[in-house]
């Protein structure tokens, strides 16, 4: 067995049985990407290093973009066990097949969240899954109690009729509206072209609306 598998198998063990180790390097740093402190190496510069097999690099690629992955996959499912689950086996291809990432091709984050999404729609998908809780935002609990009821029965509407989309149109709502992110970016995680992203976006707008309607009429 290669240097490269043992230390993945290391590091799948590692993150197997503590799935929120990783999870508390990246809460001590700060979150979504931000650069560590005095951490100037950009994603391709580590990348480059992951490839080689330096398990320091990738350490510090992957405090710089747990939590982003474990965010989206959790918007993806409503599981936070299943979100931690799907980060971890993300960055564990991300280490495996650090060669295969091409930077002229795509951005290092686009890269990560197309792995995140496939590995959360591949989850979705396995007989009797179903999400344990919604995956909004954190209601604000210094509003007002009857405000903080509504907006979480709301969100949890909002929530189920996301759930209820076909995967690709839950994706593109979760990486346009939830994610933030533009239509290109948003385009090139799922693999097509801005106006198919556009089109597909709308379809699943049209979905949520008449999901939500016609739930309020019932």
């Amino acid at each position: 067995m290669d240097g490269g598998t043992l230390a993945a198998g290391r590091l799948w063990h590692r993150w197997h049985w503590r799935p929120r180790g990783l999870l508390g390097i990246v809460l001590v740093h700060g979150g979504h990407g931000a650069f560590l402190s005095g951490d100037g190496d950009s994603d391709g510069e580590l990348m480059a290093r992951v490839a080689g097999g330096d398990a320091a690099a990738f350490d510090r690629l992957a405090a710089r973009h747990m939590r982003r992955a474990v965010a989206l996959a959790q918007r993806m499912t409503g599981n936070p066990s299943d979100a931690d689950e799907i980060a971890q086996e993300a960055f564990l291809r991300v280490w495996q097949h650090a060669g295969r990432w091409d930077a002229a091709r795509a951005a290092f984050t686009t890269w990560l969240y197309r792995i995140v999404m496939n590995l959360a729609i591949d989850r979705g998908r396995r007989p009797g899954w179903s999400p344990l809780e919604a995956a909004g935002d954190p209601v604000d609990e210094s509003a007002d109690p009857l405000a903080r009821i509504a907006e979480r029965e709301t969100a949890a509407r909002v929530n189920q009729a996301l759930a209820a989309l076909p995967d690709r149109q839950r994706a593109a709502v979760v990486l346009f509206h939830q994610e933030g992110l533009s239509l290109r970016q948003a385009s090139e995680i799922l693999a097509m072209s801005e106006s198919a992203f556009a089109s597909l976006l709308a379809r699943a707008r049209g979905a949520l609306k008449t999901a939500l309607a016609a739930e309020k009429t019932a």
